[in-house]
């Protein structure tokens, strides 16, 4: 064990360097978190999801792991909300700490650690993964975040202005039609996966350089953290042990990238989107990048007991 442990060490080790080169990025050469989630969000991220799901095999199974994590991520959620309410008078800090809760750091950490341990071949149930989680961000949690800030109406407008949605669609569709990628195609989605890991890694740091201070709630912290590295990994070990013994719905594959899923760190985007609301995105900064450090434990150890 303590082998498997020091090599996934070793491969984690090259993306938290990354957040350091994005945190100096932002302090030294003012680069604006806001250029770089603009690449992330509206090219490089569709660009990633096309040519994942293009590429692989989908079945019934596998494309309901996206219904999956939406459903647990809303139930993460409200029971944060639950527990939030018995801590915080403050319905802000309350909402913020359920959305940071029930969602994870699933894109710009998830999917290069992913690839790291599992190999290329895992990137499109990776993804599969990834659009439950973003799913719930873009609707349920965007509304219990911004609630009494936007209208429902709004709320759905941005909903559907997220082009990583129409990046899905399209694949799923073209995937059940036998279209495939060719060989060129096949490097072309190589550089967009190289480019959405290098700057979604360095997107931490920078969400991060930018804070104007630093904010410590223990609260918050123990909030988060119980529901990120306790709750999530109990339920979601759970489920994978039953179906592993009694359902047989997933396979091997499908197994691992769900036990990741369940023990990234906090949402960079909890960051953003507390910046946006002005709802104490240095608390949220904070938890954050202390959740990226923990994961560079909990990952390897966790790992070993799927």
């Amino acid at each position: 064990m303590q082998s498997v442990f020091s090599l996934v060490l070793q491969k984690l080790f090259p993306l938290y360097f990354l957040i350091g080169l994005g945190y100096w990025a932002g302090k030294r050469l003012e680069v604006k978190r806001e250029s770089v989630a603009s690449l992330l969000i509206y090219i490089l991220a569709p660009g990633v999801v096309f040519q994942s799901l293009i590429s692989t095999p989908l079945d019934l199974h596998r494309l309901s792991l996206p219904l999956f994590f939406f459903v647990v991520c809303s139930l993460m959620c409200g029971l944060t909300l639950v527990i939030g309410g018995r801590i915080w008078g403050n319905a802000s800090v309350k909402n913020i700490a359920a959305f940071s809760s029930a969602s994870g750091n699933t894109g710009y950490f998830g999917l290069p650690v992913a690839a790291f341990l599992f190999g290329s071949s895992a990137l499109g149930v990776v993804v599969l993964c990834i659009f439950g989680f973003i799913l719930f961000e873009s609707t349920v949690g965007f509304f219990v975040t911004a609630r009494g800030t936007y209208s429902p109406r709004e709320s759905l407008r941005r909903v559907f202005r997220v082009p990583t949605i129409y990046a899905f669609i399209l694949a799923v569709v073209l995937n059940a039609a036998g279209i495939r990628w060719s060989a060129v195609s096949g490097d072309f989605g190589q550089l967009f996966r190289g480019a959405y890991s290098f700057l979604g890694m360095m997107m931490i740091g920078l969400g991060v350089a930018n804070l104007r201070e630093w904010k410590v709630d223990w609260n918050y912290i123990k909030v988060t953290f119980g529901m990120k590295f306790v709750v999530w990994p109990l339920l979601i070990f759970t489920f994978l042990w039953f179906d592993r013994t009694r359902l047989h719905i997933y396979d091997p594959l499908s197994h691992q990238v769900m036990a990741l899923m369940a023990i990234v760190p906090l949402p960079a985007n909890s960051v953003a989107l507390a910046t946006e609301l002005r709802v104490e995105p240095e608390k949220a900064g904070v938890a954050v990048l202390l959740s990226t450090v923990v994961a560079l434990i909990v990952i390897p150890i966790l790992t070993q007991f799927r």
